[in-house]
């Protein structure tokens, strides 16, 4: 039967694509899989905080999977199983990486282990839902720049979220953005927040990295700026806000240190928005 020709095939893609998340989620976590700040985060955060994290998470691997998945999806459906598998994917590699590295271990309290392999999963998920992108064949890419195409200004702004909150939740939980945010000036942080500006247009609009935008067409250059940059650009903002409250960076903090510190952060979280289509 012609069904049963295609079932071990589309099993084999499976596997392949399984293979590619584990592959993704060890090379996206690795950093912080060995940052001792995740750690004591994993153990010290309000569980409230992380359980919305992990929401917020799962909600974008949904729409991650749409975009670059690590099997081709055809429904909402379909997307959230992908999101779901990748998640899971995400917490045996957070189990079996921190176990290697004795960061958890038999006489730790449930609860610590726990938290700990939650936090870790969010970086290792993302990596598993981006793996068939990144490690995967040529062919595989075609109808996910079909599908970023034609998902238009909304699923551009999600993508540049999804890139914001990836590259700015790798820097946010060390000391050095606080240190960073505390010994600058007003000048400085106005000055880094116009570079992170400037850098996040010209990365997508200008340089023509592989996989970025051109100039929408018929788009001026101040309609560009407007609608794509500086929107970028308070998205990357609104999302380091939001992973410094995460992470209790805000809690008792002046609002002049909490808007610093949000530039500091909005720095990787812009770069990480200019680049999400080469990465995403």
């Amino acid at each position: 039967m012609a069904g049963d020709d295609t079932l071990p095939e589309t099993n084999k893609d499976y596997a392949i694509g399984l293979g590619r998340a584990f592959g993704g989620a060890i090379i996206f976590a690795v950093p912080l899989l060995m940052t001792m700040e995740m750690w004591w985060l994993g153990f010290s955060m309000g569980r409230g905080r992380l359980l919305l994290l992990i929401s917020v998470n799962f909600a974008i691997l949904v729409g991650l999977s749409y975009f670059a998945g690590f099997e081709k999806t055809f429904s909402w459906k379909e997307d959230v199983m992908d999101a779901l598998a990748a998640f899971g994917v995400g917490v045996i590699t957070s189990v079996v990486m921190l176990s290697l590295l004795a960061v958890i271990t038999f006489d730790m309290t449930w609860t610590e282990s726990v938290g700990k392999v939650a936090l870790q999963s969010v970086p290792a998920s993302i990596g598993a839902i981006l793996g068939r992108k990144q490690l995967g064949a040529e062919q595989d890419i075609g109808a996910e720049e079909e599908r970023k195409a034609q998902a238009g200004y909304g699923g551009e702004l999600f993508l540049m979220l999804a890139g914001a909150l990836f590259l700015a939740f790798n820097v946010a939980p060390t000391e050095e953005m606080i240190l960073i945010a505390y010994q600058m000036s007003p000048s400085h942080t106005l000055a880094l927040g116009a570079v992170s500006i400037v850098l996040l247009h010209v990365f997508v609009y200008t340089v023509g990295f592989s996989g970025q935008e051109g100039r929408p067409e018929g788009g001026t250059f101040l309609s560009t700026f407007l609608h794509f940059t500086l929107a970028g650009y308070g998205i990357s903002l609104l999302i380091s806000l939001y992973v410094l409250w995460t992470f209790g960076r805000t809690d008792g903090v002046a609002l002049t240190e909490i808007a610093n510190m949000a530039v500091v952060l909005g720095f990787p979280a812009a770069l990480g928005a200019a680049v999400a289509r080469l990465v995403i």
